[in-house]
């Protein structure tokens, strides 16, 4: 019997995986990785390792994740190391638990291994902390869409009132809709807001505004998915802290 190793192989700069996850890498005979994981982490795969992209666009998925996940359990029953290699963190948004679930169902044994998510990562990168004694003493990590047919039955109420900080992944096709939910729900809407687009790789690009603002902004300025939206008084620091978005040499050697 194999084994499978689920990797966050972290946010897009190579540099910022996690020493276990790069062993992973190294050691597998299969690695399964997703489109937003940095390709030149595949240089350290060993001689011979079959790599297998399963990369999921909106709307259009290379591979279906049931077919992920009995992929995994082929592999690991003809006795194979698998490294499952997935962007940010396995377990936020990223169906890790759906994997393991699976891996455990049919017996086979398995190994999480966090990685560095960007709903702090691309914030990071873009100036912005998630907390800060002076701005933020709460933090939520938020998914912008739900599974298709579902209803949406986000808590708007308690997100607008009760954290400071909002950090919503795979939001972009719902930014209007999210910022009048929250507006609706009593949040300001002259709540600053930050879109950064392609966090921490040497495409990053990041824009400013409010929750009254920013959706025309981002149409004005055609910023798109993979995008993690900011929303919170934190993001008001930007402009003191902002360090990867300035400095050339830093983006030169950024990832992706």
């Amino acid at each position: 019997m194999g084994i499978v190793y689920i990797v966050g192989a972290g946010p897009g700069d190579e540099e910022l995986i996690t020493v276990k996850g790069l062993k992973c890498i190294e050691q597998a005979d299969v690695i399964l990785y997703d489109r937003l994981v940095n390709k030149e982490l595949l240089k350290y795969a060993k001689a011979g390792a079959e790599l297998i992209s399963c990369g999921k666009l909106p709307n259009c998925h290379t591979m279906q994740q049931n077919t992920i996940n009995l992929t995994l359990v082929k592999y690991a029953k003809q006795g194979k190391v698998v490294t499952r290699l997935k962007g940010g963190d396995p377990f936020i948004f990223g169906r890790g638990g759906e994997e393991a679930a699976a891996c455990s169902d049919a017996g086979i044994p398995f190994e999480i291994v966090p990685g560095i998510t960007s709903g702090i990562a691309s914030p990071a990168y873009a100036g912005i902390p998630v907390t800060h004694r002076d701005y933020s003493s709460s933090f939520a990590v938020v998914t912008g869409h739900r599974k298709n047919g579902e209803p949406d039955n986000t808590n708007w109420a308690a997100l607008a009132n009760g954290i400071d900080t909002l950090a919503i992944y795979m939001g972009m096709k719902n930014l209007n809709y999210i910022c009048e939910q929250l507006i609706e729900n009593g949040k300001s809407e002259d709540t600053p807001v930050a879109l950064i687009h392609y966090g921490t790789t040497n495409h990053q690009h990041t824009v400013t505004g409010t929750l009254a603002t920013i959706y025309e902004i981002a149409k004005r300025k055609q910023i798109k998915n993979p995008s993690m939206i900011v929303i919170g008084e934190v993001v008001r620091l930007r402009d003191q802290l902002n360090w990867f978005e300035t400095n050339e040499e830093l983006l030169a050697v950024g990832g992706m």
